[in-house]
């Protein structure tokens, strides 16, 4: 059925020429949809510069013969369900054949009827909430998806800590927060476990005394899959209160900015993830190459060389976005849109493809790293997927 309605949206769209933006001059515009500030910037800029990267390496594609330019259209969506339509909008009016983004659920999910009315596909990177593509057939994602993260932390927690009892802290509002902390606590009780939960409020910096819940209520793990700017906090406090328990988190901890607030400190972080650092030599070492030449880039991706499994996504959205332009031929959005359901593509991630119900990878393992506090890098655990 979604096929026919796309089919019937490709006809109509043919009919009323749209394709006359996407192929007026030499350049077609893929648009990129992030956060460059709000609680999730840090993350958003790392996204970006995988997709950069990708850029210098194939600025071009070619389309019936023709070879294009291909430029990337940023908007900075503010990490903010309120702001992101507009920045959404922009890109829309700029005459994009497809977007990529977001880093953050939620912020895409407010964004995806901007994208569906204008006939415009999306192309989720790590937004790993289930309802971003949920009902439509507009919005694909390259990532997991939460209910599989969660499980996978679950399973993960059981088996390598013996836990029974989890400590569950998310963010109110917080899409992708609440989504992963549910997933989790589902997976957790199901597996014979107990779940402590609490949440907490925007604005909110003082996690002292749920710290203090945790311990006092006896859990084994502290789970918290909030952003890199409530982590840091989380950790710093954990630190001086001498949690005790292993930390938690899903892909957003994924970050240096996790790597820095840990140093030094007696804690221990384990994180699920979608690309470890010297997965691929080849697109570690020009990555490195690319975020050491410019002092923007290295500013973007928190200081250092690390890569982060953001940032090959980023990359490997890029690429797919070009399988799927070259596969329509065309650069029109509704025929990109149509395309995306047969693409496939191998990337440094690992290869993606579409399921047909909802546009969602096919994906059944996610990597686990745990922060080593000594040499401040990510050190590999485990490739764990579940039966």
């Amino acid at each position: 059925m979604k096929r026919k309605v796309l089919s019937v949206l490709l006809a109509a769209a043919m009919v009323m020429g749209c394709s006359a933006a996407a192929f007026a001059a030499d350049t077609i515009k893929i648009g990129v949809y992030e956060p460059a500030s709000g609680d999730n910037g840090a993350g958003g800029k790392q996204e970006v510069l995988g997709m950069q990267y990708a850029n210098s390496v194939q600025p071009t594609v070619e389309v019936g013969g023709t070879e294009y330019n291909v430029e990337l259209d940023i908007v900075d969506n503010q990490s903010s369900n309120d702001k992101g339509p507009s920045a959404a909008a922009q890109l829309v009016s700029d005459g994009v054949s497809i977007v990529l983004g977001s880093y953050g659920s939620g912020v895409s999910i407010a964004a995806s009827d901007i994208f569906k009315d204008a006939g415009v596909p999306a192309l989720g990177v790590t937004c790993t909430n289930p309802q971003v593509t949920l009902g439509n057939t507009h919005y694909f994602r390259i990532c997991f998806l939460d209910p599989f993260q969660g499980t996978v932390l679950a399973n993960f927690a059981q088996e390598n800590f013996s836990a029974k009892k989890a400590y569950v802290l998310t963010k109110l509002g917080d899409d992708y927060s609440g989504g992963l902390g549910h997933y989790f606590q589902k997976a957790f009780e199901e597996l014979g476990g107990e779940v402590v939960s609490d949440t907490f409020p925007e604005g909110n910096s003082d996690f002292t005394s749920y710290i203090t819940t945790a311990k006092n209520e006896g859990c084994e793990v502290f789970f918290a899959p909030v952003s890199t700017e409530a982590a840091a906090l989380i950790i710093e406090q954990a630190a001086t209160q001498g949690l005790g328990l292993p930390l938690m988190a899903g892909d957003t901890w994924d970050s240096n900015v996790i790597l820095n607030a840990a140093k030094g400190k007696d804690v221990e972080i384990y994180v699920t993830t979608f690309y470890q650092e010297g997965g691929n030599a080849d697109f570690d070492n020009g990555m490195k190459e690319f975020i050491n030449s410019d002092n923007t880039n290295l500013a973007n991706n928190g200081g250092d060389d690390t890569v982060a499994a953001v940032t090959a996504m980023g990359y490997d959205a890029y690429f797919t976005a070009l399988e799927a332009i070259k596969a329509a031929g065309s650069a029109d959005p509704a025929a990109v849109n149509e395309a995306l359901w047969g693409v496939e593509y191998d990337g440094v991630s690992g290869h993606i493809a579409f399921d047909q119900e909802n546009g969602d990878a096919v994906r059944d393992t996610a990597y686990v790293k745990s922060a080593n506090t000594e040499t401040g890098a990510w050190d590999f655990v485990a490739e764990q997927g579940i039966q």
